[in-house]
């Protein structure tokens, strides 16, 4: 348990340039306070105790504004960074070293039962506001832009961004999990094949003038 506490907050130094102390972290921070319940909860749950396991996780949800399902499965390391509005269904998966920014989703598509919530990788980034919704992968060391809407599988060492977001590779390149936390800055396919286009567009109308011109 001590390992796993200092494990966190070494993490969260880290990530969060505004953590000043292991203290402030600890008596604080609202990520690292609904994960502490998280696993008082999960532990109940994975032991049948289901009623007083969401009794637990419904405490910590009114005291810190981040809902874990008791039944979620989160990995090492997780580190959530303002955490207001972060919920997370009780199929979901989270690998480790993981950080999530507030307004975060990892949720279901509706009423179906089993596997309905998605799967995330270890040393991913979901930046916030970001919506992952239904039972896909998201692959180890990839980003999650802020605002986006992801409701199918992103590979590993990718990039998804918009609504609905789609992929964008970042070929062979591992992004590192303490260093690179830019939740924004991240490349948008639309608007680069747009602009393919308009060169493309420019391209063949100067071909045209040059045809008139030597008619």
């Amino acid at each position: 348990m001590f390992e796993r506490t200092r494990e966190t907050v070494n993490a969260y130094k880290a990530r969060d340039p505004a953590a000043r102390s292991a203290f402030e972290i600890l008596m604080v921070y609202p990520g690292p306070r609904a994960e502490r319940a998280y696993r008082r909860a999960h532990f109940l749950w994975t032991r049948g105790h289901t009623l007083l396991a969401r009794m637990i996780s419904e405490h910590a949800k009114r005291r810190t504004g981040i809902e874990i399902h008791p039944g979620a499965t989160i990995g090492r390391r997780l580190v959530i960074d303002h955490g207001s509005g972060i919920v997370i269904g009780e199929t979901a998966v989270i690998g480790d070293d993981v950080l999530l920014y507030q307004g975060v989703t990892l949720g279901g598509t509706g009423k179906e039962h089993g596997k309905r919530h998605p799967t995330v990788g270890n040393n991913v980034l979901i930046g916030a506001g970001a919506k992952l919704l239904g039972p896909f992968t998201v692959g180890d060391n990839s980003r999650v832009a802020a605002g986006a809407v992801v409701l199918s599988a992103v590979p590993p060492d990718s990039t998804a961004v918009g609504v609905p977001a789609r992929v964008v590779r970042i070929a062979g390149e591992r992004v590192p999990y303490a260093d690179n936390v830019d939740q924004v800055s991240v490349t948008d396919p639309v608007k680069a094949e747009l602009c393919a286009l308009r060169a493309r567009v420019d391209e063949l109308t100067q071909m045209l003038k040059s045809q008139k011109g030597e008619e």
